[in-house]
């Protein structure tokens, strides 16, 4: 299911390469933006050119994130190729500023879906998730920064109307990364019920997270209640309920944002 998801995402990002950006040689984010750069000045397809410049790429993700995410990184690296090779160049619009923004805000889409279901979309996707790991910092936020030098190619080779326009498109592309993949966004969720052995047991087995317990009591019924609190991931949010619910239908639940976290937290 992830594969025909990571496949499907690859599609956007071939239709908003084709539609959008090629015709007016804006140029997209990462490695596929070299590749569109390097497909306009040369005879090569762009569809190739994305497969050759991620190979090496691939190779470094394969030792720092793991097998899962690099087959599903090489299954969109592959069918990207593939769509943008396959899929013609058609101009849509016949306004640049549009095309740059439906081309960014398309794009965004399928990166994003990508990044959700446990795979990039090859290039600087790879560097982008390794970094963020190892800080706060989104993974939109870090593509829009590390892509500046694109901007400065497309500056100095189609002039600066279109590299700003690339800029925009970039720019866009992140806001909906971050829209979309959400695992940078830290929560901290607090348990109250009156089964917290149990659940903490069933927590620690499923959930690599660490977790405070305290005790307390209910200022209504005076019933005595632990109190378990954990930080985690947005995606995780779902898993915890569920072995909450699971144990205690009537557990209460609080979940709310944290700014940061500073300290030991498992970034996988």
């Amino acid at each position: 299911m992830k594969n025909l998801i990571v496949i499907f995402g690859s599609l956007i990002i071939a239709f908003a390469f084709n539609f959008f950006l090629v015709p007016y040689e804006i140029l997209s984010s990462g490695i596929s933006g070299i590749a569109i750069l390097l497909g306009i000045l040369t005879p090569f397809d762009t569809g190739v050119l994305n497969f050759v410049l991620n190979l090496p790429i691939l190779l470094f993700g394969y030792y720092k994130l793991g097998k899962e995410i690099t087959f599903n990184t090489l299954i969109s690296v592959l069918s990207l190729s593939v769509f943008l090779y396959v899929l013609p160049i058609v101009q849509v619009s016949d306004n640049t500023l549009l095309s740059s923004i439906f081309g960014g805000v398309i794009s965004g889409i399928g990166i994003g879906i990508i990044l959700k279901f446990s795979g990039t979309s090859g290039g600087l996707d790879i560097i982008a998730i390794i970094i963020s790991r190892s800080s706060n910092i989104s993974v939109g936020l870090l593509l829009t920064a590390m892509n500046g030098i694109i901007v400065l190619f497309s500056g100095a080779i189609f002039g600066w109307n279109l590299a700003l326009y690339t800029l925009l498109s970039i720019f866009i592309t992140g806001k909906l990364i971050d829209t979309i993949h959400t695992n940078h966004i830290k929560l901290t969720m607090q348990i109250i019920t009156t089964k917290g052995e149990v659940i903490r047991k069933e927590l620690l087995d499923s959930i690599y997270r660490g977790i405070t317990i305290t005790d307390g009591y209910g200022g209504y019924t005076m019933e005595n209640k632990q109190i378990l609190m954990m930080v985690l991931t947005r995606y995780e949010t779902i898993k915890v309920k569920e072995i909450v619910r699971k144990h205690d239908e009537k557990a209460f639940i609080n979940i709310f944002e944290t700014i940061e976290v500073d300290g030991e937290f498992a970034k996988n």
